[in-house]
C-alpha cells in the first residue's frame, strides 16, 4: 500500500520542484533585464552628453576660439581637423551572419589546430621518441629495485647474522655452555 503512495508522492515532489525551479530562473531573467534596462539607459544618457561635449568642442575649433598649436607640436589624434571621412562609425549591434562568420572562424581555427597537434603527436617520430622514453624509464626502475632489493637482502641477512650473534653469546656478551643455565 505504501508502494501506491510513494508515486503520486514523488510525482508531486518533482512538480513542486519544477516550479521552483521556474519561479527562480523567471526572477532572475526579469532582475537581469532591469540591470540591463538601466545601464543602457545611462549608457544612453552618458552618450547624449558626450555628444553634447563634443559639439561644443566642435564648435569652438570651426570659430577659430580652440587653442592656437605651434607647427612643431606633436599631436596624436585628428579631433578638430575636420577629417570625418577618416572617422569609422561605431557599430551597436554585430549583423547575425558576420556573427556566424567570426564563431565558425575561430572554432574552424581551433579545430584545425587541435587536429594539427593530433597528428603531431601521432607521428612516428614521436611514436618512436615515447617508446624510447618508456623503454629507458623501465630499465632504470628495474635497475634501481635491484638495488634496492639487495640492499634489503644483505639488511635481511646482516640481522640474522646478530640474532644468531645474540642466540649463541647470549644476553651477557659470553659464550655460554650447551645445558647450562643463565642465573644471575
Amino acid at each position: 500500500m505504501s508502494e501506491d503512495l510513494y508515486l503520486p508522492t514523488a510525482l508531486a515532489a518533482l512538480v513542486l520542484v519544477l516550479a521552483v525551479a521556474l519561479v527562480v530562473s523567471v526572477l532572475a531573467l526579469r532582475r537581469t533585464r532591469e540591470h540591463a534596462v538601466e545601464a543602457l539607459a545611462s549608457s544612453r544618457a552618458e552618450q547624449s552628453d558626450l555628444r553634447e561635449r563634443v559639439e561644443v568642442l566642435a564648435r569652438k575649433v570651426e570659430s577659430g576660439a580652440g587653442p592656437r598649436r605651434t607647427p612643431d607640436e606633436f599631436v596624436i589624434t585628428d579631433i578638430g581637423r575636420g577629417s570625418d571621412e577618416s572617422a569609422q562609425p561605431v557599430a551597436e549591434r554585430i549583423e547575425g551572419r558576420l556573427f556566424a562568420d567570426i564563431v565558425l572562424r575561430e572554432s574552424l581555427v581551433r579545430a584545425a589546430s587541435f587536429g594539427h597537434g593530433l597528428r603531431r603527436g601521432l607521428s612516428p617520430e614521436t611514436r618512436n621518441r615515447i617508446r624510447f622514453e618508456m623503454k629507458r624509464e623501465v630499465k632504470r626502475s628495474r635497475k634501481q629495485r635491484r638495488v634496492e632489493l639487495k640492499a634489503i637482502r644483505r639488511e635481511r641477512a646482516a640481522r640474522q647474522r646478530a640474532e644468531e650473534d645474540v642466540a649463541r653469546d647470549g644476553p651477557s656478551g659470553s659464550p655460554q655452555e650447551p645445558g647450562s643455565a643463565c642465573t644471575p
